[in-house]
């Protein structure tokens, strides 16, 4: 059964809806999260060693890119958190459909970028 349907290949040139963007950044972000939890557990582990240790730590943590980093980490937990709201909101069967769906999605995208850009005041 051959079908003759066109093929895009091209992924550039698809749009995807708001609700699908905060889906697949929802994802991304607990990847993140997984990742920065090796970093975490490190830096906890270290600073309890004792007083060099956590001087160690201390040392690194004041740098411009562990401070990047850090703003990542808390950057990917937030959105983690309020787009984890919004999936839950629809799993109790609000904001199913299409209307209500976009403008939920593109409610918590915003409120994800004020809380990045609150984080990234409070850390500089």
């Amino acid at each position: 059964m051959k079908k003759e349907r066109p093929v895009n290949l091209d992924l550039s040139t698809i749009k995807l809806p708001a609700a699908a963007k905060a889906s697949i950044l929802h994802r991304i972000s607990g990847v993140v999260m997984l990742i920065a939890l090796a970093f975490l557990t490190w830096a906890f582990a270290t600073s309890l060693e004792g007083p060099q240790g956590f001087a160690h730590v201390e040392s690194l943590m004041t740098g411009f890119i562990a401070k990047f980093i850090g703003w990542g980490i808390l950057t990917a937990l937030g959105f983690h958190l309020i787009i984890g709201i919004r999936h839950w909101v629809m799993d109790l069967g609000y904001w199913e459909e299409l209307d209500s769906g976009r403008i939920s999605a593109n409610v918590f995208i915003a409120l994800s970028v004020i809380w990045a850009v609150l984080v990234g005041v409070w850390l500089w």
